[in-house]
């Protein structure tokens, strides 16, 4: 019956991965934000896996559907798919931990107000110390800083870039994922509970 039960919860996962990594495809600007932060869903999956099988799951899930992303369509030599795993790990992990400890839908609204913050946070943090530094090596940071410039006039370096783009987007799409979770959540654990 373990045995069953663990390719039950391996099946899901890689359905689930799989599905981020399309969403992860589908992407839009926000008015307001540089060019290169577009938004997509693909957290979702992860969140939803993270609420239903625990935290483990969906961080699993983000590490898988960012190797895809790597290997099949990467344009930013693998600092995209570090950036989005950072931060959409940061989203799952607490917020999927929150949730396990107990499950109502108070509790979701916690676990998904600190996994937002967590992501916005872990996001300002990743940018400056490690994922701007290294993209930095492939575009210089005056490039960086100009396109979001073009998108707000008060980014004139990398903590500005970090303070007015980056930690609000981050802020943005976490509220959104966590918007659709709630929309969604129920009618799916019905399924990844069977």
């Amino acid at each position: 019956m373990k045995r069953t039960s663990s390719t039950n919860k391996m099946v899901k996962t890689s359905v689930l991965s799989v599905i981020a990594f399309v969403l992860m495809m589908i992407e839009m600007p926000v008015p307001l934000f540089p060019a290169f932060l577009k938004l997509d869903l693909s957290d979702l999956p992860a969140l939803v896996g993270g609420f239903a099988m625990g935290p483990a799951v969906g961080v699993t899930i983000e590490l898988i559907k960012n190797f895809l992303h790597f290997i099949t369509r990467t344009s930013t030599a693998g600092v995209g798919e570090l950036a989005n795993f950072i931060v959409g790990a940061a989203l799952v992990f607490p917020a999927s931990y929150i949730y396990k400890m107990k499950k109502s839908k108070t509790q979701a609204l916690k676990a998904l107000a600190v996994g937002t913050v967590s992501m916005a946070i872990a996001g300002g943090l990743a940018n400056y110390f490690i994922l701007l530094p290294f993209y930095a090596k492939l575009m210089p940071l005056d490039v960086i800083i100009e396109m979001g410039k073009v998108a707000n006039a008060a980014i004139t370096d990398m903590k500005t870039l970090i303070l007015y783009a980056i930690v609000p987007f981050n802020l943005i799409k976490g509220a959104a994922i966590s918007l659709v979770t709630l929309m969604i959540y129920k009618k799916m654990s019905v399924i990844l509970h069977k």
